[in-house]
C-alpha cells in the first residue's frame, strides 16, 4: 500500500514538473495561485 502511494506521488510530481518545465515556472504558478486566492478573499 505504501509503495502504491509513493508511486502515485512520484507520477503526480512528474506531471507537475513537466507542466511547468522549470523550477522558476513552478514558483510562478504557485505565486499566481496565491494571488488568485488573495484576490478572491477580498
Amino acid at each position: 500500500m505504501v509503495r502504491k502511494g509513493l508511486g502515485l506521488a512520484l507520477v503526480a510530481a512528474a506531471l507537475m514538473v513537466s507542466a511547468c518545465n522549470t523550477v522558476a515556472g513552478a514558483g510562478k504558478d504557485v505565486s499566481s495561485a496565491g494571488k488568485a486566492v488573495t484576490n478572491a478573499a477580498q
